[in-house]
C-alpha cells in the first residue's frame, strides 16, 4: 500500500519514475525474502527428512536475507518507514519543520552517498578480481555484493527525490505534525 505523500496536484514525472522503481525494489525484497523462507524450508527437509548434507542453502539464504535488506532500502523510504522521532518536528512551526526535514534528508543523502561508492568499489573489485566465496560452494561474490550498490543508489535517488518534495512542497514530511 502507498502512502498519499503529495501536497500539491502532481507529482512531476521523474519523482513518480523513482517511487516507481522503489515499489519494484520493495517486490524484488519481499521476493527475496520468500526465496530464502522457501530454501530454509527446504534445508530442514532434506537435512531432517532425507538425512543428508546442504551445501549451497545456508549461504545462499544469507545473501538473499542481506540482499533484500539492501534492495529494500528505496521501499522502506518510501513508506516512511525507518525509525523517525517526531518529537522535536511536532513543536516546531512549520518553516523550521521543512528546514529540519531538508538537514536530515541532506545528511542521509551524504551518508548513503559514502556507502554507494564505498560497496560499488567493493562490487567492482570482486568482479574483476573473479572473487568467490571461501565455501564448498564458492559462487562468485559479484553477485552478491551487488545489492549493495543498487540498494544504496536507489535509495540516494528516492532521498533525492524527497528532498525535491520536501524543498518544492510537493510533499510535506510531518504531515501527522499539522501546517
Amino acid at each position: 500500500m502507498m502512502p498519499e505523500r503529495s501536497r500539491s496536484p502532481a507529482r512531476p514525472l521523474w519523482m513518480r519514475a523513482v517511487a516507481g522503481l522503489s515499489g519494484l525494489c520493495g517486490a524484488l525484497s519481499a521476493s527475496m525474502i520468500l526465496a530464502a523462507v522457501l530454501l530454509t524450508c527446504q534445508m530442514i527437509w532434506v537435512r531432517k527428512i532425507n538425512n543428508a548434507s546442504t551445501v549451497w542453502q545456508t549461504e545462499s539464504v544469507i545473501y538473499l536475507m542481506i540482499g533484500a535488506t539492501l534492495i529494500g532500502l528505496p521501499y522502506v523510504q518510501l513508506l516512511r518507514g525507518h525509525v523517525n522521532v517526531d518529537l522535536l518536528p511536532r513543536l516546531l512551526p512549520a518553516f523550521m519543520r521543512k528546514a529540519l526535514a531538508c538537514l536530515t534528508l541532506m545528511v542521509a543523502m551524504g551518508v548513503i552517498g559514502v556507502m554507494l561508492f564505498y560497496s560499488a568499489e567493493l562490487w567492482h573489485v570482486a568482479w574483476v578480481r573473479g572473487w568467490t566465496s571461501d565455501t564448498v560452494w564458492g559462487p562468485p561474490l559479484w553477485i552478491p555484493y551487488l545489492t549493495m550498490p543498487l540498494g544504496f543508489g536507489i535509495f540516494l535517488l528516492q532521498l533525492g527525490a524527497d528532498l525535491v518534495a520536501t524543498i518544492t512542497d510537493v510533499d510535506d514530511p510531518f504531515p501527522e505534525a499539522g501546517h
